[in-house]
């Protein structure tokens, strides 16, 4: 079996006259018919360009040795990219498709592939808007979702320095900490809880949020300070009760080599389908294990990543949950073909079906698109 032909599909799905979320797709095809189809996120417009320049490497390869073909793209884009950013994030579409292909080449499930799996069912956990938070939870709750995040930074808050500053004045912090005890509250004692900050605040700021929310027993505080100086996040998880989770803009297992190593996050988050791919992430997955470090993916792709995201997670012990960003999103299910719904009781449900179990509705994304151009270039 040989590749043959690598496409890219890039498609806005419309949820209404002023919003939508731009999707990017990654085809690789063979020359006995099998394809697969894989997600990269967080991409700009130049990744329909590095996709074809590393297709170029691989036509003719073996689309079954998926880490050696990986591999040697990322190698040879040592000076463009390849440690971090565009590069790597348009690398892993083309990883998660060879995944999906070896699985229908061969007739199995992507986790069967990477080892198998620990559970049935993957844990999904509601990223959610702050308005109605009690309402929002019970929503939730009864779809069956057991763990949900709200957001806390606000650029607006009447009590800040201004809009570059990202310390906490004495006034900020209170509305911050009465609002976040308000969520718990709204929530209830026994659904898990995480509060997202968005690295957006200094070292001494952060701090003192996180510091301010010991006893709420959150999930964990996301991302109290910008992603670039691991000692400064370090410096915060070593002096707090409260659980520090960090890492969805860190790239492959050597941009979690210092976070893990100083055992500067609590818990980490890689976002699948943006820093490598399903192999490189359940290999961070597993170099967090020896630290006994939880796994909790970002993922705010469509659902066809998610799925993908799911066989990392059904493959690892120390999974904690995946994001599901898109819970009041009415075109989510549409984008994918499935047997059965992706998402029951709050979970991904693992299937025995080859690759990745299920394929993008090409009628629905073809029906999109403007001018009538193809879906797949």
């Amino acid at each position: 079996m040989k590749i043959s032909e690598v496409k890219t599909a890039e498609v806005r799905v419309k949820i209404d006259d002023k919003r939508g979320y731009l999707y990017h797709y990654v085809r690789i095809y063979t020359d006995e018919g099998v394809y697969g189809t894989g997600e990269a996120s967080h991409v700009d417009g130049g990744w329909r360009g590095s996709t074809r320049s590393m297709a170029e490497q691989i036509i003719g390869k073996d689309p079954r040795d998926v880490d050696a073909i990986f591999e040697g793209i990322r190698r040879s884009y040592i000076f463009r990219g390849g440690m971090s950013g565009l590069g790597v994030s348009a690398l892993t579409g083309i990883e998660i498709a060879l995944w999906d292909l070896a699985g229908k080449a061969q007739g199995v499930p992507v986790y069967r592939l990477l080892g198998g799996k620990f559970r049935d069912r993957v844990r999904l956990y509601v990223d959610s808007a702050k308005t109605n938070c009690k309402e929002r939870a019970e929503e939730a709750r009864s779809k069956g979702f057991t763990a949900i995040k709200f957001d806390l930074d606000d650029a607006n808050n009447p009590h800040k320095a201004d809009r570059w500053n990202w310390s906490v004045t004495p006034g900020e912090l209170e509305a911050m900490v009465d609002e976040a005890f308000e969520i718990r509250e709204a929530v209830g004692d026994h659904m898990d809880l995480a509060i997202d900050l968005h690295g957006r605040y200094d070292a001494t700021a952060g701090m003192k949020v996180a510091h301010a929310l010991e006893d709420l027993n959150l999930m964990w505080l996301e991302e109290p300070v910008p992603p670039e100086n691991i000692q400064a996040i370090a410096n915060i998880t070593h002096s707090t009760r409260t659980p520090i989770c960090a890492g969805e803009n860190a790239f492959l297992r050597y941009g979690f080599r210092e976070m893990i190593e100083k055992q500067a996050v609590d818990i980490i988050m890689p976002d699948i389908s943006k820093c490598g791919g399903l192999s490189e992430c359940r290999k961070i997955a597993n170099i967090a294990e020896t630290y006994y470090i939880p796994f909790a993916p970002h993922n705010n792709s469509s659902a066809l990543s998610t799925v993908g995201d799911a066989h990392v997670c059904a493959s690892v012990p120390n999974f904690l949950a995946l994001e599901f960003h898109r819970f009041h999103d009415p075109t989510w299910n549409d984008v994918v073909l499935s047997d059965e719904p992706v998402i029951q009781d709050g979970h991904v449900a693992m299937t025995e079906k080859p690759g990745l179990g299920v394929e993008l509705n090409e009628e629905f994304l073809q029906s999109q698109l403007e001018n009538g151009e193809p879906l797949w270039q």
